[in-house]
């Protein structure tokens, strides 16, 4: 079994623009070797917005050095950004953006969840690129829910989506520039599952929803993360309840990691360069609507 090395809860909730009440479930300036190639988690919600009439959110801003994945449970989420690419993601669909050589981005709560109102609950995840990759050409990969495997789990314990890596031969949705699982976790109340990581990957889990048991030894609630050692290739999960659990597992970035807010590089130089980049301009717009 991959020992637990802690159980944390997530810090006090704080706003991103005027449309994600978000709780940072970790950064990589408190975890950055301990789960690379992870280098942050912001889980956004559950939370009620009543119908309105404005569209909250977050306005035009520059991302680069990194990928950003949104996965959405309820709500709808509307993004656009300077390659062209944009639309509306609902419950179940992931939008997977590299960043790379630099993107600018934007994302609001889409027209018709702003007029009806409702719950949102997202997350979303940051992923390091390597620096071979730092400066790829931007893109995006749309992945719809239909798109993505979902693997019925052995003993009816529930299911599993592959959003990224691979699961008994079910291959993930997502491209990754560095081998990793992002797998989500449905998993049923009295249940027990026994899962299988790569001996010296980076892991960990994200409780969004329920009660669950890890190893058998440590219980973790709704908005905790347990964070595993990269010994071992086995972690199991019993749930006391109906659960929804994001695992994330991968392979680390041996590499520096220097971040300044939007911008993941391996030097101070290259942050640097990328705030001049993007103070210059150089960064493309999103083209007008």
């Amino acid at each position: 079994m991959k020992k637990i090395i802690a159980v944390s809860d997530a810090p006090r909730p704080h706003w991103v623009g005027d449309g994600f009440p978000v709780r940072s479930m970790f950064s990589y300036q408190s975890h950055g070797k301990q789960l690379s190639p992870f280098l942050l988690l912001d889980y956004a919600g559950p939370a009620e917005f009543p119908a309105s009439d404005h569209a909250p959110g977050v306005g035009s801003h520059p991302h680069r050095g990194f990928e950003t994945v949104t996965i959405v449970y309820k709500g709808e989420v509307a993004h656009r950004d300077s390659t062209g690419q944009g639309g509306v993601i609902g419950p179940g669909d992931v939008q997977w953006m590299t960043a790379g050589a630099g993107i600018l981005h934007e994302e609001f709560h889409s027209d018709a969840f702003t007029h009806s109102g409702g719950t949102l609950e997202m997350v979303q995840l940051w992923v390091n690129l390597p620096a071979r990759d730092k400066m790829t050409p931007p893109g995006y990969q749309a992945i719809v829910s239909n798109d993505i495997p979902v693997v019925p789990l052995p003993d009816d314990a529930g299911t599993l989506r592959v959003i990224a890596g691979d699961y008994e031969g079910h291959a993930g949705a997502a491209h990754t520039f560095t081998p990793m699982q992002v797998w989500d976790l449905n998993l049923k109340q009295g249940s027990k599952s026994d899962f299988t990581l790569p001996d010296g990957w980076n892991s960990a889990l994200i409780v969004l929803r329920g009660t669950v048991l890890i190893n058998d030894e440590r219980v973790a609630r709704e908005a905790q993360m347990v964070v595993l050692d990269s010994s071992g290739s086995k972690v199991r999960i019993e749930a006391n309840s109906d659960a929804v659990v994001l695992l994330l597992s991968g392979e680390a970035i041996e590499e520096e990691i220097v971040g300044y807010g939007p911008f993941v590089m391996n030097s101070q130089a290259e942050i640097a360069q990328a705030i001049a980049d993007f103070n210059s301009g150089r960064f493309a717009q999103i083209p007008a609507q």
